[in-house]
């Protein structure tokens, strides 16, 4: 088997949760890091990067990228090769769009591939869903598309959902940042029987809007009552942006992952509306934001070599 030298792998960011979807669905788009692994003769780590934010990312073992990497010659029982690795940016970071799970998938599948594809792509998941703690982000940054992901009795069972051609994500993101362990502290340790009931009814109907493009089921099951009305407190202007939103004729909006990315699910016909409602609204806010109209990727991670 001959050793490649050389592995560049393309993840796309993600949005998770989609309202009611807490903690178990998410949808990849089409905004990608891109990582270049280079096989080093001589010992050592070197890591350069490129693109927006690129001074904040760190350049040694503490790398999140590298972490990941060297995670799968552990799991294997291998040590890791000395390695150049090449970083180009295009998701933002710590704004709600898996960030986080482009490098742990980035850095597994690359170490997968340069150790000659030991594991699986089930093995590859498993482990990245180890590392980020939760599925919704690095399951689709992994597998492309829309996917929900249940635990059985033994492993992940993961489900492909349907995601109708008419329906356009727009995402309006802000120049601040929320982390992750910041919007998990506000919400509650339990909560009430009812609204449990009320999100377990508005995902299903959520996973139909989505494969019929309905949208009067997507209106009605964008609302969520586990994480939202908590975590928009940490969103100046949410209120404006969501109302701007609607207006101009999105199906709803909703908090992208942890935040502050906000996500609006709009049919194609009135992308371009909401797309400058959305901006307008943060702008009037005092907020600089970037908002994009995206595409749902359905590829995943992908690699040449």
């Amino acid at each position: 088997m001959s050793v490649v030298s050389s592995i560049t792998v393309t993840v796309p960011a993600t949005t998770a949760n989609l309202g009611p979807g807490f903690d178990c669905i998410g949808a990849a788009l089409t905004l990608y890091n891109q990582f270049k692994f280079t096989r080093l003769e001589e010992d050592g780590l070197i890591i350069s990067v490129t693109g927006t934010e690129a001074q904040r990312v760190q350049t040694d073992e503490s790398n999140l990228l590298y972490q990941g990497f060297a995670k799968l010659y552990q799991y294997i029982g291998e040590t890791p090769p000395s390695v150049k690795i090449e970083i180009q940016l295009g998701v933002p970071l710590a704004r709600g769009l898996g960030s986080s799970a482009t490098a742990i998938v980035g850095g597994l599948v690359a170490a997968n591939q340069l150790a000659g594809a030991p594991l699986s792509q089930l093995q590859v998941m498993e482990l990245a869903i180890a590392m980020e703690g939760h599925p919704d982000n690095v399951v689709p940054a992994l597998l492309g598309g829309c996917r929900l992901a249940a635990t059985s009795t033994d492993g992940w069972e993961i489900c492909d959902i349907p995601w109708c051609g008419e329906i356009v994500p727009v995402v309006a993101i802000p120049d601040f940042e929320l982390s992750t362990g910041e919007a998990r502290q506000v919400l509650p340790t339990q909560v009430s029987r009812a609204d449990a009931i009320f999100n377990t009814a508005h995902l299903g109907l959520l996973l139909r809007g989505l494969q019929t493009g309905n949208g009067q089921w997507l209106k009605a099951a964008l609302q969520d009552k586990l994480h939202q009305p908590y975590r928009q407190e940490l969103i100046p202007g949410y209120d404006a942006v969501n109302t701007a939103a609607v207006k101009a004729g999105a199906y709803g909006m909703v908090i992208s992952g942890a935040g502050p990315t906000l996500l609006a699910l709009v049919d194609q016909l009135y992308s371009q509306a909401v797309q400058e409602a959305m901006l307008s609204a943060w702008h009037s806010a005092g907020i600089m934001a970037v908002v994009r109209s995206l595409s749902l990727d359905t590829q995943g991670a992908s690699y040449q070599g």
